[in-house]
């Protein structure tokens, strides 16, 4: 290990401690927060947060414990990025065509149901990875995107519904559960990503044993909600091809609908490509991987903390949604900076990459609120579905581009791209915090969506 490798590894545990220590001090202000306050002392809604936590908590650990070696199981293999980037653009490619089918088969024949399919649909997907086989894993991949897209639509128009249907709670202690499920989401992650190394490094199982482990927990996911949640449902009028073109005209025809879309395409779309180009960007230095990545979840972590902070101090969720999207393109201009093939500047990508944790963790919670808000419950599911099509498709050409591009000057242009996109998303943000402001959606009013539709 040379010089420059011992001191980015000592920086590395050095800011997972102070990270650390500022994420706890941060958590500890925002649960003397006045709403979180309330909210947690109501024992009903502490029992219907319970309820949902414990099987969306089982499922994200379950999807985090493959974060980590996906790239390294596909490289154990024998594959170049190339190839890599190939496998990536089926998995996006799959959430394009058939992800948002699922949207509509949820609200239509329920959110339980699909929600038990993911666990057994992303449990084969895990399976399949076993196989060294290029065309097997091709298949996980497709099983993959469509279950994530479940994954981050259902679960959370289940949610949605109980809360303000079955329950009729508050419309701010939405906020509530999603910052917390934002929070600890950086807790599951930091504790996959340990066991993880421990199976595939310490215990020398291999990069495919993370998988294998995260089998039973989605499993135990599915069998949780067969058990404990309701089912609940949208539009059952209509079939479901009808149903995906009738949430599409939604979002065409309401303004709000549609910049909320834009700015979750360019927003995710960034930091998706930033998930695959972060670890060969900092390999070269040798960092301790595992630990970069439990340095990323506790930025997270803060960014959730913030939010909490900031919605106490009665800052609007649009507001924090801009200030995510600013830090995000600030970060992605200091990407641009920082990969230069001349003269790569390792620590200052770091530390650009910690500012684009921070901003996810602002951005999660606040995003999610305002859909809440803004979405149709009849159609909530399928348009959340529609969402994730163009980031999807953003995602499938930035890496078939990557999939061409032998030079090294590849990453810089890319990063280049996510800026253009991201000052697009601050732009039309600025349109949505004037349209949202009229409403006062974050108080807890009515989104007019039914008189503008």
């Amino acid at each position: 290990m040379t010089e420059g490798e011992r001191w980015l590894a000592s920086m590395t545990y050095s800011l997972f401690v102070a990270l650390a220590i500022v994420c706890l001090f941060l958590q500890y202000l925002a649960q003397r927060t006045k709403s979180q306050v309330s909210s947690g002392n109501n024992k009903h809604f502490l029992q219907f947060q319970k309820k949902y936590f414990i099987v969306y908590f089982l499922a994200l650990f379950g999807d985090w414990l493959q974060g980590p070696y996906v790239y390294k199981l596909y490289s154990h293999y024998g594959f170049v990025e190339s190839q890599i980037a190939m496998l990536y653009v089926v998995g996006f490619g799959a959430s394009v065509l058939f992800g948002t089918g699922t949207g509509a088969l949820a609200d239509r024949f329920g959110r339980k149901k699909m929600c038990i399919c993911f666990s057994i649909m992303y449990s084969l997907c895990c399976l399949t990875k076993l196989s060294p086989n290029y065309y097997v894993l091709m298949l996980g991949r497709f099983l993959g995107g469509i279950s994530t897209s479940l994954l981050f639509s259902t679960f959370e128009s289940w949610y949605v519904y109980e809360h303000t249907q079955t329950y009729d709670f508050p419309t701010e202690w939405i906020s509530v559960t999603f910052s917390k499920a934002t929070f600890w989401n950086g807790i599951l992650a930091i504790n996959a990503g340990v066991v993880a190394d421990l199976t595939s490094e310490w215990f020398a199982f291999g990069p495919v044993s993370p998988f294998i482990v995260a089998i039973p927990f989605l499993l135990l996911s599915g069998a949780l909600v067969a058990q404990m949640w309701n089912e609940n449902f949208g539009d059952q009028t209509t079939h479901s091809f009808k149903a995906c073109m009738e949430g599409l005209s939604l979002i065409l025809l309401n303004e709000k609908i549609l910049l909320l879309g834009i700015v979750q395409s360019v927003f995710e779309s960034a930091m998706y490509i930033f998930v695959f180009l972060w670890t060969p960007i900092l390999d070269p230095g040798k960092p301790p991987l595992g630990m970069v990545f439990s340095v990323f979840m506790i930025c997270i972590m803060i960014g959730s903390s913030v939010y909490q902070l900031l919605s106490a101090k009665h800052v609007s969720s649009q507001k924090i949604l801009t200030l995510a999207v600013f830090l995000s393109f600030f970060s992605m201009c200091l990407c641009v900076i920082s990969t230069n093939p001349q003269d790569p500047k390792l620590m200052l990508s770091f530390i650009a990459f910690l500012v684009i944790e921070i901003s996810v963790g602002l951005y999660f919670p606040s995003m999610s609120y305002l859909k809440s808000q803004v979405i149709p419950e009849s159609h909530r599911a399928n348009i959340m579905n529609w969402f994730r099509v163009p980031l999807n498709i953003i995602t499938c050409l930035v890496l078939l581009w990557l999939h061409t591009e032998d030079s090294k000057a590849g990453n810089r242009i890319i990063f280049v791209d996510c800026s253009l996109m991201m000052f697009i998303g601050a732009l039309v943000m600025w349109r949505l915090d004037s349209l949202l402001a009229h409403e006062d959606v974050t108080k807890g009013g009515k989104s007019s969506f039914h008189e503008e539709v």
